[in-house]
């Protein structure tokens, strides 16, 4: 992968791999659940470089499972002959009672389930944080800028004071 004179890329063992900021933006995050995978060796591999991209992502049922929908996962360079297709349906892991939940709360309440974030946990396992969704008017975006740059403000404030 590395040519020459560069650093090979590090693999992330732990921590995050992919997140979706937008995310947190657009919907108003009420419970989030976090799932696990069903990914292709390859599939890992990529997600450990750190290359997948959630920003269009969505998860949704399918046949009495959830699924995650249009996550972009690109194909691992490594010389490795399983190809998959990069944006295709992944199987999340979920108890049935959580399953069920989930999508009761999307068809009664009208909420999202909003990828947040690929992580792996301690034991190295690829999981994902779904987040319950509402999405934010125009109007709500505004009012969440304001009170980011307030904070922001404020914390530069406090600092100059020391």
């Amino acid at each position: 992968m590395a040519g020459k004179g560069e650093k090979a890329p590090r693999m992330i063992t732990t921590g995050v791999a992919a997140q979706n900021r937008k995310a947190r933006f657009d919907y108003a995050i009420g419970r989030t659940v976090e799932a696990g995978m069903v990914l292709k060796g390859a599939e890992v591999k990529s997600l450990r470089l750190g290359r997948a991209t959630l920003t269009e992502a969505w998860a949704g049922e399918r046949e009495g499972e959830i699924y995650l929908f249009n996550a972009y996962i690109p194909e691992y360079q490594g010389g490795v002959l399983s190809r998959f297709e990069p944006r295709a349906p992944r199987k999340l892991l979920l108890k049935r009672k959580e399953i069920r939940e989930l999508a009761g709360a999307v068809s009664r309440e009208g909420v999202t389930l909003v990828p947040l974030q690929i992580h792996f946990n301690e034991r190295g396992r690829a999981k994902l944080l779904l987040g319950l969704g509402e999405g934010r008017k125009k109007a709500d975006k505004r009012a969440a800028i304001a009170a980011r740059d307030w904070q922001r403000d404020k914390a530069r404030i406090m600092r100059a004071r020391g």
